[in-house]
């Protein structure tokens, strides 16, 4: 890629978002004591700060698995995720930097092997989106951010890791249900968890053969600092997924339990798939 475009910091000065200044809280704690269904594995969790990441990122500390999580720049939220993996009994690694920068990709996945030794698993969760009304209003520099952000970034990571993920390994992208249903004010966000999709189920049949398998998890709404920090506009934050047959908008806690199933030996048989963490919404379309 000849040109990384920096992350927004001027029109949109509150994008990432902070989880420590939402209210309510996000719910990202384990609902369930561990069974050690990934013990002793080295897992990369993007995005793994806040949000479903966060509660991705202490799911598998609790389950045995020492995590590093990658994130761009909200460092309070990521020295928290931190304290919680720790306090699962397992070892954490922070690594903040723009993963739409293929060359930062490849330092981080070599700084987590050098830290723990292996990678096992990764979980590309990271992402972006910005409402706009009009296809007029998404300018060309959103637009390359948005895929360099959202699916460039998946396409680095997954380069870097290969040299370390060995039979049995795991990859888990996380895409969107409205890579299915639409979005109407999302367009770029959505065209880009299209292509994580496609991406998905083309990755899993070219790795299937090294016993290394890849699927997705497609979220609905669910409460992270995403939408309310900037993903969404304000006047229908009030409303945020009261719309989904279940009424409410998921929490990252139970989104979390999807992307372990994938990630264990538990799902050994399935690859190329996608779950559907979403209240029911891609069922009623």
């Amino acid at each position: 890629m000849s040109e990384v475009l920096d992350p927004p910091t001027h029109e949109e000065p509150k994008l990432p978002g902070s989880e420590r200044d939402l209210d309510p809280k996000p719910e990202w704690q384990p609902r369930y004591a561990g069974s050690g269904r990934l013990k002793d594995k080295v897992a990369i969790v993007t995005g793994g700060d806040s949000g479903i990441g966060r509660a991705v990122a202490v799911l598998f500390a609790r389950e045995g698995a020492d995590v590093a999580i990658l994130y761009l720049n909200e460092h309070d939220d990521a020295a928290d995720t931190r304290k919680f993996i720790e306090a699962e009994g397992r070892r954490a690694l922070c690594i903040p930097g723009d993963l739409g920068d293929r060359d930062h990709c490849f330092r981080a996945v070599q700084q987590v092997v050098d830290a723990f030794g292996r990678l096992d698993v990764l979980v590309n969760n990271a992402g972006e989106q910005h409402p706009d009304e009009n296809i007029e209003d998404i300018t060309e520099e959103q637009l390359r951010r948005t895929f360099q952000s959202n699916i460039f970034s998946m396409f680095f990571m997954v380069q870097a890791a290969m040299p370390h993920l060995k039979e049995g390994a795991a990859i888990v992208n996380c895409t969107s249900e409205t890579m299915y249903k639409g979005a109407p004010i999302l367009l770029d966000y959505s065209a880009t968890k299209g292509a994580i999709t496609a991406f998905t189920r083309s990755l899993s049949q070219n790795l299937v053969y090294k016993g290394i398998r890849v699927n997705g998890v497609a979220p609905g709404p669910i409460w992270t600092p995403l939408n309310p920090f900037g993903g969404q506009p304000p006047e229908k934050m009030p409303e945020f997924g009261k719309n989904t047959p279940m009424g409410r908008p998921g929490q990252p806690n139970e989104v979390a339990p999807s992307f372990l199933f994938l990630a264990c030996q538990d799902s050994s048989y399935m690859t190329g798939q996608v779950l559907h963490p979403d209240g029911g919404n891609t069922t009623s379309t």
